[in-house]
């Protein structure tokens, strides 16, 4: 069965919200490389990326050493700020405070899951703090929106098969308040 390692994106420029697809920062230019080393001993066969900028520059260096060019995935893209929304910064803490079965995002979240079920080798994909909690919820049977904090360019694993995702291993989690 393949595992599936999920990296969370690098440190970006811009915070969610703020910014409609913002690249790294300086620092997280520096985890981005620095993630290379943690994924070098997994020997995936296969990479994948959310198309925002943030995701597509954490790959960037691992792609580069591994030779395995990041194929695009939309569904494992991060939540959008809808443009109507005058706080959409509200909007997301409410939702990270909350339940899937609770949102609007239900269907969202399965597009995830099934996302990483298609895959039939171990692959290495860079996606989001939403993402990557929809994933770990589905592996977990849990319906809170927030199972674990994963931090910047931290790197979780499931295991995909015919029962669905399991987890294996959490990434490091991040020091940030949800409130």
């Amino acid at each position: 069965m393949p595992l599936i390692h999920l990296v969370r994106h690098a440190e970006p420029a811009g915070s969610w919200g703020s910014h409609p697809d913002p690249g790294l920062s300086e620092l997280g230019l520096a985890q981005a490389r620095a993630v290379v080393r943690t994924l070098a001993g997994l020997s995936p066969r296969a990479t994948v990326s959310s198309p925002l900028l943030r995701c597509q520059e954490t790959a960037a260096p691992f792609a580069e050493v591994a030779g395995l060019a990041p194929r695009i995935e939309p569904r494992v893209a991060e939540i959008s700020a809808s443009p109507d929304d005058p706080d959409p910064r509200a909007r997301l803490m409410a939702l990270l405070e909350g339940t899937w079965s609770g949102s609007d995002l239900s269907g969202w979240r399965a597009d995830v899951g099934a996302a990483l079920l298609e895959l039939k080798h171990d692959t290495v994909v860079f996606s989001h703090f939403v993402a990557i909690n929809a994933a770990v919820s589905l592996a977990m049977g849990a319906d809170a929106v927030t199972v674990f904090k994963p931090g910047h360019a931290s790197v979780t694993t499931l295991e995909a098969g015919p029962a669905g995702l399991k987890l294996v291993r959490l990434g490091d989690e991040a020091a940030i308040a949800l409130t």
